[in-house]
């Protein structure tokens, strides 16, 4: 594997929006700064929360390393990423959530996926850190992209895919150049409803301008992820599940069902009817979690599909919510990029 960066280096975007998170933040910056393949530079990217965004600046005023700003757009995970894009500087760039951490060579083995001309965006595997010290007994492996976490199904190794998992990924940035940016009005704001997929509307669109484009994931580029006591709880778990249909049924409005839900089909109809029969199966051997696991992957299925219905409705009768911004716009709105 190559011992240096390609394509001039690889700028990490990291977003934060409360001061909450603080503590997480720092760690997160500091796991970039002790990759085995150094960072261009951090860009912390601070969502329309000004006394975070002074706070950080003075954290990180002496660093050579890392960069505070606002972002630039609405408030939103979209926005800011544009935002990040827009100024970075590395011919690769790499998101980080701002409650996770990364393994030593994270983006080493990103790097590596580059070599490869085609390669447009490599992901990774993100493992769950649970508040309460291990993963509730009733809640499926299946279920794990309900907090942000790769989840039973996926393949293993380095494959192609049809999109990445936002909180672990990287673009080559003329992924940017031909599709554009995240879309705003589709994503994460806050605390508000928890809504999703943009990194996937944002991987169809990618495919569909370079058809030649190769998308991969490498579950070797490790990254361990926060979950709270809260989303731990099956009040979060339903809550995620529905936005989640809420935000395919955007998807599948703006780029067609058949691509938008070409994974899903395949997850529905495969991977989650075993883990109901492994969660009975359970039961019956008196293992514990066997009937909640089978009961909320049956909830899980019902409220996403419900989600799903009533976002497709929604759609239908007023179009998609969502719109796509230019990097070059964000550059401008920015103030013209790094100087």
């Amino acid at each position: 594997m190559s011992a240096h960066a390609p394509h001039g280096g690889v700028s990490v975007v990291i977003c934060v929006y409360t001061e909450d998170r603080w503590e997480d933040i720092l760690a997160a910056v500091s796991s970039v700064r002790a990759q085995s393949l150094p960072a261009l530079e951090t860009l912390l990217v601070v969502d329309h929360n000004p006394a975070l965004l002074e706070r950080l600046g003075k954290e990180f005023k002496e660093s050579d390393d890392v960069r505070v700003l606002a972002n630039a757009g609405p408030r939103g995970l979209s926005a800011g990423r544009n935002t990040g894009i827009a100024v970075s500087r590395g011919g690769i760039i790499a998101f980080l959530d701002d409650d996770a951490v990364a393994e030593r060579d994270w983006l080493r083995h990103f790097a590596a996926g580059y070599e490869d001309p085609l390669v447009m965006a490599v992901g990774g595997r993100t493992e769950p850190i649970w508040a309460s010290g291990r993963r509730p007994a009733w809640f499926p492996e299946e279920f794990d992209w309900v907090v942000g976490c790769t989840y039973k199904g996926l393949p293993r190794g380095k494959v192609r895919v049809r999109n990445v998992l936002g909180g672990n990924a990287s673009f080559r940035r003329s992924a940017f150049d031909a599709a554009g940016g995240f879309a705003t009005g589709i994503g994460r704001d806050g605390d508000k409803r928890p809504l999703g997929c943009e990194e996937t509307e944002l991987c169809i669109r990618l495919t569909r301008a370079r058809p030649d484009a190769v998308l991969l994931i490498d579950d070797r580029a490790v990254i361990h992820h926060r979950v709270p006591a809260g989303r731990e709880r099956f009040a979060y778990f339903r809550t995620r599940a529905y936005a989640e249909g809420l935000s395919k049924a955007l998807v599948a409005q703006s780029v067609g069902a058949d691509k938008g839900l070409e994974s899903e089909r395949r997850y529905a109809t495969r991977v989650l009817p075993a883990g109901v029969a492994r969660g009975v199966r359970d039961f019956v051997l008196a293992r514990p979690g066997g009937a909640g696991r089978a009961g909320a992957i049956v909830a899980g299925v019902l409220t996403t599909a419900g989600g799903y219905a009533l976002g497709s409705f929604r759609a239908r009768r007023t179009g998609a919510t969502f719109s796509v911004v230019e990097i070059g716009e964000a550059r401008a709105a920015e103030g013209g990029g790094p100087s």
